[in-house]
């Protein structure tokens, strides 16, 4: 159990820190738009060239986390992210700064399929909700912490700061990733079913199958096409807030950077309750049946999204409220859409291709 919890924490921190190199973007865009003179709808395209490349990367990394180790595809995507973030810093000139980004996307895809492959290798089915609930509080908690320290640096350093801050915190959590992720629970053995779990919960070692096989049992899963729909939907309300919310209520409340990304992390803040209860409930409550939860959450995000535009009008304190609320909604659902719903959906022992896909 020790070693279990162990292997929480670590991956807590290291696809967490994944956001360091993510989310920043937002807290940049006001002073890209101000010294480069970009509009919107171009800064939007950078925007857009992360989520599709994030996108593909997903579907093949999924792929690649069932047969190489996830340490490696971990430090590869982390420490890329990283040098990216300082190259995106350097940048002038439009074209570039969205292929940068694009290519940002594509490392950044290297985080969550291994680390659900790790976390199909440490926990069955039963426990696995609660498990993946824990390790989804983190990229909210470095989420909190990347609004804050990115709209700091930005109002400090200029919008660079939000890039090269967040790119040395990633490099060092890359570091302690290394030195601390056991991928398994018995690395130099055979891997064998946890007391009380059968064989079937426990998937296969990495390196069985070849890539078009694991792909056309992913792609056969029409569980797996309902679950992409919902997070793709999700995520268009997801991204909407995470990636514009801190310019909106700069200009919406007449604000600094600094001030209106401060109270943008109370969005994620709400994720981290949000994302905990839902994989405990559904686990305690529901059987370990994720739809009904994310059924739910989906309904009162929908209320809560058409309610946003009014409520930031009315102060600060309703401010706080709805995004809190938002935030709860979004990362309760996604960490079950993203991470718990397509492990115990995936056929065969392919729980990082299901994850990936679905992504």
């Amino acid at each position: 159990k020790r070693s279990e919890a162990g292997i929480i924490w670590v991956l807590w921190l290291t696809y967490g820190a994944f956001y360091f190199c993510r989310s920043n973007l937002s807290a940049a865009l006001p002073g890209i738009e101000s010294e480069l003179g970009y509009s919107k709808t171009e800064l939007g395209a950078i925007l857009g060239a992360l989520k599709l490349a994030y996108g593909v990367g997903q579907l093949l990394n999924g792929q690649l986390a069932e047969r190489y180790s996830p340490r490696l595809l971990l430090a590869l995507g982390m420490f890329g992210s990283a040098a990216l973030n300082l190259v995106f810093g350097w940048a002038t000139g439009l074209y570039f700064m969205l292929f940068v980004w694009a290519c940002n996307g594509y490392f950044q895809a290297l985080g969550w399929t291994p680390c659900m492959r790790v976390a199909a290798n440490w926990f069955p089915l039963k426990s696995r909700g609660k498990a993946v609930g824990i390790i989804g509080t983190g990229y909210q908690t470095t989420a909190v912490l990347t609004f804050i320290i990115a709209g700091w640096a930005a109002q400090t350093y200029g919008w660079r700061g939000a890039l090269y801050i967040p790119a040395g915190l990633l490099a060092l959590s890359a570091v302690h990733m290394l030195l601390l992720l056991r991928e398994k629970p018995d690395e130099t053995g055979p891997q064998r079913p946890p007391e009380g779990a059968s064989a079937s919960v426990v998937d296969p070692p990495q390196g069985r199958g070849r890539f078009t096989e694991t792909l056309w049992i992913t792609l056969s899963n029409p569980s797996l096409w309902l679950l992409a729909l919902s997070l793709g939907l999700l995520n268009a309300c997801r991204y909407g807030f995470l990636d514009w919310g801190v310019s909106h209520l700069k200009e919406i409340q007449q604000t600094g950077v600094a001030s209106a990304a401060f109270k943008y992390a109370v969005l994620p803040a709400g994720g981290v309750l949000g994302a905990y209860l839902s994989g405990w409930a559904s686990d305690r409550f529901l059987g370990g049946r994720r739809a009904p939860m994310i059924c739910s959450l989906l309904a009162c995000l929908g209320v809560l999204t058409l309610l946003y535009d009014r409520v930031v009008l009315t102060g600060f304190e309703q401010t706080i409220g709805v995004l809190f609320l938002v935030g709860f909604c979004i990362y309760g659902a996604q960490v079950l859409l993203v991470g718990t719903a397509p492990m115990d959906l995936a056929r065969h022992g392919t729980p990082a291709a299901a994850v990936g896909f679905v992504n």
